[in-house]
């Protein structure tokens, strides 16, 4: 059956009640139709989103096939049973696994030798998929964990240094509230410590004795870091910090030396941090650099020659950031007679996005060219005339992610994660001193997959006002360059995060059904720059939509593929892209999936009550405050901007329990759709009753949820099926 024959046949939607509700803001009053849908326990919205799941299904049952095939696909080709590379923390190492048909991970250690030679003392045993592990022990079966439960999900893992204690989190219903648990890897036995409610993050003290965690508040925002001393009960928990600043979050990390407690606040353009003495608690909190100084920074303690150090990186005169050296007695002067010694200078073309360190090297990510690297540089002559210079592995592709894995501090390797968009992950351990690379893993893909059969490439697509996109293109190496193939471009645009490259099975299926996979690496995402991100935020960030669309033309002129033949994908603020563009230029797209889609933000941040929105302030500008906030961000906010055209099919898939963007949210767009548009394309409600913001839990489930996307936008465009191969690739 054809995709335009499924559409006649499809049954009509319930039209979702109205109640006018108003809205009044700085003289604006919008009459919202829907917002009763907010109204979670009501068993009228309940019975609603159980009829859309029904419709959804009824509407796409012809995709069931091609879901099914798609899901096999990913299946055939993932090494089921299969384990991490074993990654060494004192006295064990330290690996998880999955075994075929089971839907989740398991913890596992074995123990580690000390033998006087570092390099076979840092050398990982070797492991291989399906055989036994001599002296395994493992610590966590989530398989065990989540038997009977609807949703399970692991929040954090943290071992005492002497190896005896295991604290982990758990999740059950998808609202990322955990539990946290304390297990005797000794016995095998539960502590009776149990602390509910916390939020992700979780630490041991070096001496074993507390745990660290965060705790969120009503409206879901990170405020406290907690200490739980083990053996007593909850309620004498102490509150280590807490934030009352609505629009700042609140996170710590133990130290790399396992010194100190790092507790950071901010937000996206400026944070703070307090440090605590974990060899003498009792001393409390000390304040590095205080928010009112407006500096956006990151702090590492280190010792250099026997002095007490910190490592910051920051934007202080420095978009892009940078890193210096600052003694730690130099942070009770005010910051005007504050030394700093530039470690790592400014860079207009270099993004410095992070530093930490090994007792005898700094480690660096940055990223040029919008590619995440490592560099790494000895600590010996740190900040003096005899500092050396950064060096990076080098890799031979063009479009790759390089990340820190793991650096343990008294290692002499670091741990490197490699990918690429034709690369599957790959682990590796560099060698400090020598400046070399051991490749320990290349994740297996069964069934004959061959990178030579696939392209990715770099395009730049101009955008209306001059700026050049930078997008990633992926394709079968065998598609003639005839405007005649499908496509599907994918972007993200917000919190300055990237769309960095990376392997994924899954989208195997769509390439090789002739489809051109495009990420667009637009503004409000961080791959080019501090700046790059700036263009695309508060009164700015039109032009992330903007760029969408053009990236969108641009495609449907290259050559590639055909403009009458495109769909378009994103989740959460990506979800809200989807909503934008779609409004800005529903011609260009035969399809929309807008996976936890946040469409209805204008909403939702004029109201500090609800998850998570006052943190959102720094990202899209406070409407409660600023009348030209909430008239620019009414212009693009999707649910507030449907418009009376023809759309084209959308997906609209969301989880009753996430936390983050609301089910209401899809819920009351997909209405507001349908009563709107003059067009005759299907739009669908998809809820995942059990799931939070990452859909549902488990492996299997999670592939069933890409099946889904994918099948709804393969569909769409008119790629069901799998190409032949040609004997000659078109590049």
């Amino acid at each position: 059956m054809t995709a335009d024959a499924a559409v006649t046949e499809i049954p009509l939607p319930t039209p979702a009640r109205k109640v006018p509700s108003e809205r009044t803001h700085h003289g604006d009053t919008f009459i919202d139709h829907y917002e009763w849908m907010r109204e979670k326990e009501s068993p009228e919205l309940i019975e609603h989103l159980k009829r859309e799941n029904a419709y959804t299904e009824a509407v796409t049952r012809s995709q069931e096939p091609l879901r099914e095939a798609i899901f096999g696909e990913i299946r055939d080709r993932t090494q089921e049973t299969d384990l991490s590379v074993p990654a060494r923390k004192k006295g064990w190492w330290y690996y998880s696994r999955t075994e075929e048909g089971k839907q989740y991970g398991i913890q596992c250690r074995v123990a580690a030798e000390d033998t006087g030679d570092p390099t076979r003392d840092w050398t990982p045993p070797v492991v291989v998929p399906g055989q036994p592990v001599p002296g395994e022990q493992v610590m966590l079966d989530g398989n065990v964990l989540a038997e009977g439960k609807p949703f399970f999900s692991l929040g954090g893992l943290s071992v005492t240094e002497d190896g005896t204690l295991l604290a982990y989190s758990e999740d059950n219903a998808g609202d990322e509230r955990f539990t946290l648990r304390i297990k005797n890897l000794e016995t095998g036995d539960l502590l009776p410590d149990a602390v509910p409610n916390v939020f992700y993050g979780l630490a041991f003290s070096p001496d074993g004795t507390r745990v660290y965690y965060t705790v969120v508040d009503d409206s879901w925002r990170p405020y406290q870091v907690r200490a739980h001393t083990l053996g007593t009960p909850v309620e004498q928990d102490a509150v280590v910090f807490q934030e009352d600043d609505v629009a700042l979050w609140t996170g710590f990390e133990i130290s790399a030396d396992r010194t100190q407690l790092l507790i950071t606040i901010g937000c996206s353009e400026y944070s703070e941090y307090r440090v605590l003495d974990l060899a003498a608690p009792e001393r409390g909190l000390t304040t590095l650099l205080s928010r009112d100084e407006r500096i956006l920074y990151d702090a590492e303690p280190l010792t250099l020659d026997g002095a007490p150090y910190y490592l910051l990186t920051h934007d202080r005169d420095a978009k892009n950031s940078m890193v210096s050296l600052v003694a730690a007695g130099e942070f009770a002067k005010p910051l005007a007679d504050q030394a700093w010694t530039t470690v790592v200078p400014h860079d207009d073309a270099v993004r410095v996005e992070g530093a930490t360190v090994t007792r005898t090297h700094l480690v660096l990510s940055v990223r040029k060219d919008t590619i995440e690297r490592v560099q790494v540089l000895p600590l010996a002559g740190l900040g003096t005339p005899a500092q050396g210079v950064p060096t990076e592995p080098d890799f031979d592709e063009e479009l790759f992610t390089s990340n820190l894995a793991n650096a343990e501090f008294d290692s002499p390797i670091i741990r490197l994660s490699y990918t690429s968009y034709l690369t599957p992950p790959r682990v590796y351990d560099y060698v400090l001193e020598e400046g070399s690379l051991e490749l320990r893993k290349e994740t297996e893909v069964r069934g004959g997959y061959d990178p030579a059969d696939y392209v990715a490439e770099r395009h730049w697509a101009p955008a209306t006002d001059g700026t050049l996109i930078p997008l990633s293109v992926i394709r079968r190496a065998d598609l003639p360059r005839d405007g005649s193939n499908p496509g599907l471009i994918y972007a993200y645009g917000s919190y300055e995060v990237s769309m960095d490259p990376a392997f994924s099975i899954a989208r195997l299926s769509l390439l090789d059904r002739g489809i051109v996979f495009v990420v667009a690496h637009i503004r409000g995402g961080g791959e080019m720059g501090r700046s790059w991100y700036e263009q695309g935020k508060k009164l700015a960030k039109k032009n992330t939509f903007t760029d969408f669309v053009d990236a969108t033309t641009y495609l449907g002129t290259s050559g590639w593929v055909d403009a009458g033949r495109i769909a378009a994908m994103g989740g959460s603020a990506g979800g809200l892209l989807m909503g934008a563009v779609v409004n800005l230029a529903p011609e260009k797209y035969r399809a929309i999936v807008a996976q936890v889609p946040f469409v209805d933000a204008l909403t939702t941040i004029l109201d500090p009550e609800l998850p998570l929105s006052a943190l959102e302030w720094e990202e899209w500008g406070n409407p409660i405050t600023d009348p030209e906030v909430y008239r620019y961000m009414k212009e693009y906010t999707p649910y507030e901007t449907v418009r009376p055209v023809a759309y084209p099919r959308i997906a609209a898939v969301t989880s009753f329990n996430d936390t983050r963007v609301l089910y209401v949210e899809p819920a009351k767009w997909v209405a507001q759709l349908r009563e709107t548009t003059t067009g005759t394309e299907p739009i669908v409600l998809k809820t995942e009753m059990d799931g939070g913001h990452g859909g549902a839990s488990g492996r299997y489930s999670r592939w069933r949820d890409i099946a889904w996307d994918y099948a709804f936008a393969a569909d769409a465009v008119g790629a069901t099926a799998v190409l032949a191969r040609s004997t000659s690739s078109v590049g």
